[in-house]
């Protein structure tokens, strides 16, 4: 299984770890970040009313570049030779005690229509389990949980998400909770060991105090009609 890790070449924060990533994941490469206020400025974008529910904020220019990337991650494993892949973000930190067993389940399940999510915050609930390794399950969730630190993105499904994201309104967690849009089933390992590396994130967003709470309400509408439609 290759690994790409997804990276912004130049910068010195997370160098080190990218360093303990290569050493540490299988087969292990570089995919260059796309730098969102330069690089992303060309691509097809919507004001958040492309799919329904519609998405209340803008896309930011962090956004952007983030879900640019992993695009380019995806077209690497479209175009490429190999049935299926690990995509992580370059903040990923691993327990070496149970990212093995993780491994195991991942040969086990992994083929080229998988999009199997390692998410560092375990949010979601787990349901029928479909296989498991020591402490790690694998199940399908209702609600497909966000953030994109780590998946394992098939062949056939890093296709069909080329396919369905073409215009982009919201961002790539954010998108990849519809499954109703993007047509792919996606399945979740919790207790995989996998956890963010601390430090700030590379898009986050600052509000002023007086528009938080209107923020907060726009998101929880937002989730609400998410919940509406679950993987069955």
């Amino acid at each position: 299984m290759q690994s790409l890790i997804i990276h912004l070449t130049g910068t010195d924060a997370r160098r080190e770890n990218v360093a303990t990533l290569r050493e540490t994941l299988p087969d292990a490469r570089i995919v260059p970040a796309v730098v969102g206020r330069t690089e992303a400025l060309d691509f097809p974008t919507a004001p958040g009313t492309l799919h329904a529910p519609s998405y209340p904020f803008p896309l930011s220019a962090g956004e952007r570049g983030c879900f640019l990337s992993h695009r380019r991650c995806w077209e690497a494993i479209a175009d490429g030779p190999d049935p299926f892949a690990l995509i992580v973000e370059d903040d990923l930190h691993l327990d070496p005690i149970l990212w093995p067993d993780t491994l195991v389940l991942i040969a086990r399940n992994a083929d080229e229509t998988c999009f199997i999510r390692l998410p560092a915050k375990e949010r979601e609930q787990v349901t029928s389990v479909t296989d498991s390794e020591g402490a790690a399950k694998l199940f399908t969730p209702r609600i497909i949980g966000l953030q994109t630190v780590a998946q394992v993105v098939g062949r056939q499904a890093a296709q069909r998400l080329l396919a369905a994201t073409c215009t982009i309104d919201r961002p790539v967690d954010t998108t990849l909770q519809m499954h109703w849009v993007t047509g792919q089933r996606v399945q979740t390992i919790l207790h995989s060991g996998v956890s963010e590396h601390p430090g700030p994130s590379t898009i986050q967003k600052k509000s002023r105090t007086s528009g938080k709470l209107m923020r907060e309400i726009r998101r929880a509408i937002y989730r609400a009609r998410v919940r509406r439609r679950p993987q069955v």
